[in-house]
């Protein structure tokens, strides 16, 4: 506890201070005439439409495989249904970021992956057969937590799993659940990607104004947003008891497939890492994004290339990442010390992006920090 209030006070100044002063070495260019449009067809057209179109597929994938469970529940197709789950539940983290028009209207990051998921609504919701999945109430008991529960949770075995699909006396409550919740999550992706294609992209690249309305504006609120609060806090510093006065490794991402949790976490690390450098999805080349938009502006940082600060301290992140044990509810019964210090690495791309690379590309934070970090 003492490493973990120490880190708390010596991030907390790092910000504070970091926002008291200049960003960079740089004055603020008086002439920033960067291809912000550019950017904005490389995000839409090479990143976020084809990672949508990738996990739209998986989505599709998993409703298929969770009906094919739920006509024939045998532990075969059960194993079959969990790989077609983690698999989409990995292609989720490279969408997840995106939280801007449909998808921010929708709410559809929580209503796909709010964990820990509410066991005790989902078994309530079963047993009556009533639930309403678009009402907000009931964010807790859908998305890849919930069906990790259905497919992971409901018992210790694969055998007694399958029997609350086949001999328990509300059998059909649960196969009817466990499909509402995979065709849920998949008529979300699609509802999204459509109007990526069918309108929102050519929206989002004419709009190219630098202001709190702009598309660069508004996304960048988004992606850091997301990056601070899903990856960072979310994925490690919450279970890590960063926020509380313990540890709390239920809360950790996949808690009943935990095996996977650090596998999920890399990947994230790697979606938003590849997207600060304008990384094709489906590519090795990078185009337009935060990272040539800093270098446009020539932004130093005590006497380093910003944007070279900040690819770097991605890979540390994730280099650090990687020594976790890949269940990382047991990292944290074991040597928390290390999610601590995953965290602090996190930590260090916060103060870089939210600080120093908004105030270099002029655009303001405007999402509420309350976590007290």
């Amino acid at each position: 506890m003492k490493y973990l209030k120490l880190s708390a006070i010596v991030f907390s100044l790092a910000l504070i201070l970091a926002s008291c002063s200049n960003s960079s070495d740089n004055p603020e260019s008086a002439d920033d005439n960067f291809d912000r449009g550019a950017m904005l067809a490389n995000w839409a057209d090479n990143i976020i439409i084809p990672a949508y179109t990738s996990f739209n597929a998986k989505a599709a994938d998993l409703k298929t495989k969770t009906t094919e469970f739920s006509t024939n529940p045998t532990v075969e197709k059960l194993q079959e249904l969990r790989n077609t789950w983690e698999s989409a539940y990995v292609s989720f983290q490279h969408v997840s970021m995106f939280e801007i028009g449909k998808a921010e209207e929708l709410r559809f990051r929580n209503r796909v992956n709010i964990y820990p998921t509410d066991t005790a609504q989902i078994e309530g919701f079963i047993s009556t057969g009533e639930y309403n999945l678009d009402l907000p109430s009931t964010i807790d008991a859908q998305g890849f937590p919930a069906l990790d529960y259905m497919i992971n949770g409901l018992a210790t075995n694969d055998n007694e799993i399958i029997s609350f699909y086949t001999s328990h006396t509300n059998a059909e409550g649960y196969k009817n659940y466990v499909n509402t919740l995979a065709s849920t999550i998949s008529s979300l992706s699609a509802e999204v990607l459509t109007s990526w294609t069918a309108g929102y992209r050519d929206v989002f690249v004419s709009n190219t104004a630098s202001s709190a309305s702009g598309a660069v504006d508004k996304f960048t609120n988004a992606y850091i947003f997301y990056y601070e609060k899903s990856l960072r806090a979310g994925k490690i510093g919450i279970p890590a008891g960063v926020y509380s006065n313990g540890v709390l490794p239920e809360k950790v991402e996949a808690f009943y497939k935990e095996d996977i949790s650090k596998k999920l976490l890399l990947e994230s690390i790697t979606a938003t890492h590849n997207f600060f450098n304008g990384k094709k999805f489906d590519g090795n080349t990078n185009g337009p994004s935060f990272k040539t938009y800093l270098d446009y502006l020539n932004t130093i940082k005590n006497g380093e290339n910003l944007s070279a600060l900040i690819d770097g301290q991605f890979t540390v992140a994730h280099n650090k990442a990687n020594e976790l044990n890949p269940n990382i509810v047991e990292q944290i019964a074991t040597d928390n010390t290390k999610m601590l210090q995953t965290f602090d690495e996190l930590q260090r791309n916060v103060v870089l992006m939210k600080v120093d690379m908004v105030q270099a590309l002029n655009i303001s934070i405007n999402y509420v920090d309350a976590d007290g970090d």
